[in-house]
């Protein structure tokens, strides 16, 4: 299907959608997305990262694709995870603006248009505020917990109501694409860049298809790894933690000392053991946490692409004629470092 829009070499917004277990999803996300977009009036695009999803998202993408003339679809060569896709989605970006959603439609894709006039009154990036969460009670206390930790780590508070519905401006694009890091999360580096930043506010909508691929397992992982990449507090909490017992056991043994003068008995083996099992739990706590960061150090310094794309599916004229090629000569992990 062609848009009523003149098309021509200069894409305006680039529409950037990781794609994990959304399948029910892809075919309303593209269609609302593209009348939202037809009503700002420019040429655009939307760019649909298959995540390797497990169910038949790609089948769905490769729909699309065939659909709608805007539509390209990415497909990795195996599961990287969301904020990889986010970058592989950005690195292919032709647009001066480029928007980032979810692909669960809990974002909706006609507040687009209030991103866009946003980022026109001189923003760099706009993001968007969740007012109300469609999240379970626990998971949004967890998210809660876990900003509230990040920012006490951070020296600062961080708002945990922004998720990743945001545009960019070409400059923050290529300036977010000179990052290199493995262990990455999209606001951490938007919010490290410091460009000027708008803001507006939304309802986040019920799951339109499907559940989240979120576990807790890989919230947890998720939340560590986000930890890890931002700060490295944690060391100097060892470094303090291990300088507090350090103080307490001088004083226990001053403690000790005394007592066995004043009284001529020794403590019982109750709080000796207590003791033992308390500074080897701290040892082993201590030792896992600078664990985590040599490991990401041993990732990091082995210089691997970030990612790697299998399939790229992209209409190359005015016509709607598509391709299908192997995209490692221009969209690839290391175009990230252009």
């Amino acid at each position: 299907m062609k848009s009523n829009i003149a098309q021509d070499d200069r894409v305006v917004i680039s529409v950037v959608v990781p794609v994990y277990g959304c399948d029910g999803c892809i075919e309303e996300l593209c269609a609302r997305a593209r009348l939202a977009l037809m009503e700002i009036g420019v040429p655009f695009e939307i760019l649909l990262v298959d995540d390797r999803s497990p169910d038949r998202s790609w089948e769905k993408i490769v729909a699309a694709h065939a659909h709608f003339t805007e539509v390209t679809g990415i497909r990795l060569s195996r599961n990287f995870g969301q904020h990889i896709a986010i970058s592989a989605g950005l690195a292919a970006a032709k647009g001066e603006y480029a928007v980032v959603m979810d692909c669960d439609l809990q974002d909706p894709p006609e507040r687009i248009v209030d991103l866009y006039d946003k980022i026109r009154e001189g923003y760099d990036l706009v993001l968007a505020r969740r007012v109300s969460r469609s999240h379970s009670i626990a998971r949004v206390i967890s998210a809660k917990a876990y900003f509230f930790l990040l920012g006490r780590l951070q020296k600062g508070s961080i708002d945990g109501s922004f998720g990743t519905f945001s545009i960019l401006s070409r400059k923050v694009i290529d300036a977010f694409l000179r990052f290199s890091e493995r262990e990455r999360h999209y606001l951490f580096i938007l919010r490290w860049l410091g460009f000027s930043a708008g803001i507006i506010e939304y309802d986040h909508n019920p799951r339109f298809a499907g559940k989240s691929s979120y576990s807790l397992s890989k919230l947890i992982r998720h939340a560590i790894g986000g930890i890890v990449f931002q700060s490295t507090d944690l060391l100097r909490w060892i470094v303090a933690s291990g300088l507090v017992f350090s103080l307490i056991g001088v004083i226990s043994s001053l403690y000790f000392i005394f007592s066995y003068l004043a009284y001529g008995s020794s403590p019982g083996w109750t709080s000796l053991f207590v003791a033992m099992l308390t500074c080897t739990g701290v040892i082993l706590i201590s030792l896992g946490v600078v664990g985590l960061y040599i490991a990401k150090i041993f990732d990091q310094v082995k210089e691997r692409p970030l990612y790697a794309v299998d399939l790229v599916l992209e209409h190359i004229d005015n016509e709607g004629a598509s391709v299908r090629h192997d995209p490692s000569i221009d969209v690839s992990g290391r175009a990230l470092q252009r």
